[in-house]
């Protein structure tokens, strides 16, 4: 049995650094939803116990690879890693990739929450969300909202989520065709590090922002030139700490019309921002 499971997209539609710990994380405030538009994953079963990458990345060994991580954080959680003198169930793994890296769409985050959830179904671990996100978080500290599948407002360093239902827009998404690290974002002096702390409500109630965007509009042309000329036709953010960014329109007619009229050196696509992730309706159609 094949099964074929999404790994949506996420867009940031606010970012705001309230602070920093005395650790160096930054303390945050900001808002995920989710896009109907992202990667697939094909996972056919294996009776070998073995975790096979049918799709291996150039450059990144099947070790540190997101995907194998987390189905094997999986395996031992629930197996003890093959312990107990027979092989637990195994899996292969291709991957469709559309998400760029370092995109700040999430691709690899979403990449490993999709393989958690679907192995869990597929293996029938019996484990709940909560639990799944919980051991999520030792994989990337957005990993536990794509497996919880709502959108969410996260504040504190990004672990405390609470659902939420914005808008549900249309996106025009754009690739710079640039990886930022957010290491290069967070180190930079001249990020706002101190914007107040303040209510969802109050949130939702202002035009939103990306503090992230100065800085990597400052670091990176790719992102400027975007950013400038998405900003003639809609209201239009970084997502995350980038690269991408995207413009916000009220109707799928109207993010196309914008995108077939974007200059050559623009790639992009158009895509609905959904409260409900695509994986999780997936799940309840694999019941």
């Amino acid at each position: 049995m094949i099964h074929q499971w999404p790994a949506p997209a996420k867009l940031n539609l606010f970012l705001y650094i309230t602070g920093r710990r005395p650790d160096g994380y930054h303390l945050l405030q900001t808002l995920f939803q989710f896009l109907d538009y992202g990667d697939t994953l094909t996972i056919e079963p294996a009776a070998d116990g073995a975790i096979r990458l049918l799709t291996p990345l150039p450059g990144v060994r099947d070790e540190d690879n997101l995907i194998v991580r987390a189905a094997r954080l999986l395996q031992r959680h629930r197996w003890g890693g093959g312990k107990n003198n027979f092989a637990p169930p195994g899996a292969g793994i291709r991957l469709e990739k559309r998400l760029p890296m370092g995109g700040g769409l999430g691709g690899g985050s979403s990449d490993a929450a999709t393989v958690l959830v679907a192995l869990n179904h597929m293996w029938q671990c019996g484990l709940e969300h909560e639990e799944l996100a919980r051991l999520g978080l030792s994989l990337g500290a957005d990993v536990p909202v794509f497996v919880r599948g709502h959108a969410a407002f996260a504040e504190g360093i990004g672990e405390i989520l609470t659902p939420a239902d914005p808008p549900e827009k249309w996106y025009l998404v754009t690739l710079p065709g640039v990886s930022i690290s957010t290491p290069v974002i967070f180190a930079d002096p001249a990020l706002k590090r101190d914007t107040p702390v303040r209510s969802l409500t109050d949130l939702l109630s202002r035009p939103f922002h990306n503090d992230c965007e100065p800085i990597a509009r400052k670091h990176f042309y790719e992102v400027e030139q975007h950013l400038s000329w998405l900003l003639e036709y809609a209201p239009s953010r970084l997502t995350g700490t980038g690269a991408c960014v995207f413009a916000e329109f009220d109707t799928e007619a109207a993010a196309r019309q914008v995108l077939e009229h974007a200059p050559a050196w623009m790639r992009g696509f158009v895509a609905r921002g959904v409260n409900v992730s695509p994986l999780h309706s997936a799940l309840a159609g694999a019941h």
